[in-house]
């Protein structure tokens, strides 16, 4: 009889500690998940662009054409980024000569998220503007400027961008005058096309 009991015992207090112990251990966290994404070093533009072309006297109208860049980005918000734009034709009416500009720049860029798909970033250029097809002195010129834009992330690496900037240059106020001038004219300037980060 007292074995009995003394099973009988056993048996409750083991179904009494082995069910608490396996409640008390405590299971592994699991690692968490990578929620932002591939980092991409450098980024891809390409797209449609405008200029104003005060350079040319008596110009009826700005110049589009094509624009595009590519960017090194250090880190999440600095870049450097190289810059380049030919424009071509008249937008509306028909302008002295057969003026075309080509442009190359360079110079930093500061990036940041706006909100949920879309970011924003801040440049400052500098480089060199040739302005051809029209009688000036110089045609070339130093050229530097700022500028803002807009991407909307429609992937990790793919984007549509809207930008804008104002890019000063020194050319002539007269035609054929000779030399260097230190007339500046600002051309505005403006595109819209896609980004691919890789």
């Amino acid at each position: 009889m007292k074995s009995k009991l003394l099973l009988s015992i056993l048996a409750v207090t083991s179904a009494l500690v082995v069910p608490m112990a396996a409640i008390g251990q405590i299971a592994p966290e699991k690692p968490p998940k990578d929620i932002t994404g591939p980092v991409y070093k450098y980024e891809a533009y390409v797209g449609y662009g405008y200029t104003s072309l005060n350079q040319v006297n008596l110009s009826r109208s700005g110049l589009q054409g094509v624009s595009g860049s590519v960017t090194r980005y250090f880190g999440d918000h600095f870049g450097l980024k190289a810059d380049g734009g030919y424009y071509a034709w008249n937008v509306t009416a028909k302008n002295p000569g057969n003026p075309k500009v080509d442009m190359v720049l360079v110079g930093p860029v500061i990036r940041g998220n706006l909100f949920e798909k879309w970011s924003g970033y801040a440049e400052g250029l500098f480089g060199g503007i040739h302005t051809g097809g029209v009688s000036i002195q110089p045609d070339i010129s130093f050229a530097g400027g700022f500028g803002v834009g807009v991407d909307y992330n429609r992937s990790p690496r793919w984007a549509i961008r809207a930008f804008g900037d104002d890019i000063g240059s020194a050319f002539t106020i007269q035609p054929y005058q000779s030399g260097y001038s230190t007339h500046l004219r600002w051309n505005a300037r403006a595109g819209i096309g896609l980004v691919y980060h890789f």
